[in-house]
């Protein structure tokens, strides 16, 4: 009986009241706050979200914030008031990092295009070189082979291929003049 009576006189108290204990760590006054809230809470959130998981999601959200949160209401006014602020504020912050996120999706989804689009251009450029040198005559194709990508200086390859350092040189020049024709050929073509 205790009990019943105790209850009926929570929920008697005022939203200020109970906010106030509340603030002070009573978890029954939070309970009952929340019990009278709940449901205004939802509907504003569903206004402001316009969707039902939405405002879910951001009424689950408050609620958990709302104990740090309710010891910061200081009765300036009406508790609904505050908590109205509340939940305006939490849909703002939920828009702004939903919108945040949007934006680093698409630059993320940009990237990597770019980044595909500069795959395929080099694979396209190394197929290119890839059938250019197969159509070299095999003294230029070894050395530009020995020599591409700086893995071997102009006198090492000269060794490997048993010809002289200005050989190389001249077989470079010689790769460099036909693969230039052969790309302007293409282009003009």
């Amino acid at each position: 009986m205790a009990r019943v009576l105790y209850t009926e006189m929570r929920m008697m108290t005022s939203d200020e009241d109970l906010a106030r204990s509340a603030a002070g760590g009573d978890a029954e006054a939070f309970a009952t706050l929340l019990a009278r809230h709940y449901d205004r809470v939802f509907r504003l959130a569903f206004r402001l979200t316009g969707r039902v998981e939405a405002a879910e999601d951001l009424t689950q959200d408050i609620c958990a914030a709302l104990p740090a949160k309710i010891a910061r209401f200081q009765a300036r006014s009406k508790f609904t008031t505050w908590l109205y602020r509340v939940v305006v504020n939490a849909a703002e912050d939920a828009r702004r990092r939903q919108a945040s996120h949007d934006r680093a999706a698409r630059g993320w989804g940009d990237v990597e295009l770019m980044r595909r689009s500069e795959q395929a251009e080099a694979a396209a450029a190394l197929d290119w070189l890839q059938q250019a040198m197969n159509d070299l005559p095999d003294d230029l194709r070894q050395t530009l082979a020995l020599t591409l990508e700086d893995d071997m200086t102009h006198a090492q390859a000269a060794s490997v291929l048993g010809v002289s350092e200005g050989t190389v040189s001249w077989r470079l020049s010689e790769v460099r003049k036909r693969l230039r024709a052969l790309k302007d050929k293409e282009l003009m073509g």
